[in-house]
């Protein structure tokens, strides 16, 4: 996977389109009302542990430079995540001794006692192994899970209605995401490619959890990862749908969010070839209500670096 060649492409203007923020998500409200918390203290909490962490905002700079994007992408990815899904930690270091704890676990990627790398070598995935590099391989394999596999009963095992990356990538319980960046295994398999070529860092294999764990859960080696998902999601956009999202940081932070932005960048391509068969003013990529936040922020985020 390289990154795309520069090309005219419709600028996304800064800022939030949407006057109002959208809805946030029933489970994203339920946890939060769970810890006894809110919106606002878990940002200021995020906040905090940017402003009083010159080493964190560092890293953040050096892993922005090295994928050529703006510095707030990652803010805005990193804000997002802490405000809706997770508490942030007060201080950096409590993500290496997080890591370090988790990593005592015997972690497998597996359902019902089949490893990922097994369930990987059914013929429904053969036409898979001519894909080109870690991203396209690990997007052709969710996309054969959801089409033969998700919510089926194939060779007696039934399987359930849910992301590839839920079924076979939270090896200790569902919904888990972590570290600073809150990456899931599944994209941190797909980056790997890219992310070798650029920083250097070890490829990641699905036989080696314990790598993959590590990687999304030290700080040192998963801001390249947060970097390389959002340069994925402005060429996406830029080489698929025509669209320059770099200069709108509530636009990649959706993007983080929601994932699959090839997929979503072919959608909207899709809608406004339609749109301008009508006649109809083609639509930008809209923030949700994640990206909306960081937009609303952006000012006061940007002040620290």
């Amino acid at each position: 996977m390289g990154f795309a060649h520069a090309q005219a492409a419709t600028l996304v203007p800064p800022g939030n389109h949407y006057p109002d923020q959208p809805d946030v998500p029933g489970a994203s409200a339920k946890r939060t009302k769970a810890n006894n918390t809110t919106y606002e203290a878990k940002y200021r909490k995020v906040y905090a542990l940017l402003k009083n962490d010159r080493k964190l905002r560092s890293k953040i700079r050096e892993a922005a430079a090295a994928y050529g994007i703006d510095p707030m992408h990652i803010v805005g990815a990193i804000v997002g995540e802490h405000t809706y899904n997770v508490d942030a930690y007060d201080r950096l270091q409590t993500y290496y001794v997080k890591a370090v704890a988790y990593l005592s676990n015997r972690l497998t990627f597996s359902y019902e006692g089949e490893d990922i790398s097994d369930f990987v070598a059914r013929p429904e995935f053969a036409r898979c192994s001519g894909a080109n590099g870690s991203y396209d391989l690990w997007t052709c394999r969710e996309s054969v899970w959801n089409a033969s596999f998700r919510g089926r009963q194939v060779g007696g095992t039934s399987f359930p209605n849910d992301r590839f990356s839920a079924t076979f990538f939270q090896p200790l319980y569902a919904g888990q995401t972590f570290g600073i960046g809150q990456l899931n295994p599944l994209t941190a398999l797909q980056m790997s490619d890219i992310v070798s070529r650029v920083s250097g860092l070890p490829r990641l294999d699905a036989k080696n959890p314990h790598r993959v764990y590590e990687t999304i859960m030290d700080p040192d080696l998963t801001l390249p990862y947060v970097a390389a998902t959002l340069k994925k999601s402005i060429d996406s956009y830029r080489s698929i749908a025509g669209f320059d999202i770099s200069q709108n940081p509530g636009i990649t932070a959706t993007l983080y969010n929601v994932g699959n932005p090839e997929a979503r960048a072919y959608a909207l391509k899709a809608e406004n070839e339609k749109r301008q068969s009508e006649g109809v003013e083609p639509k930008l990529p809209e923030e949700n209500y994640y990206g909306w936040l960081v937009n609303e922020k952006l000012p006061e985020l940007r002040a620290l670096f």
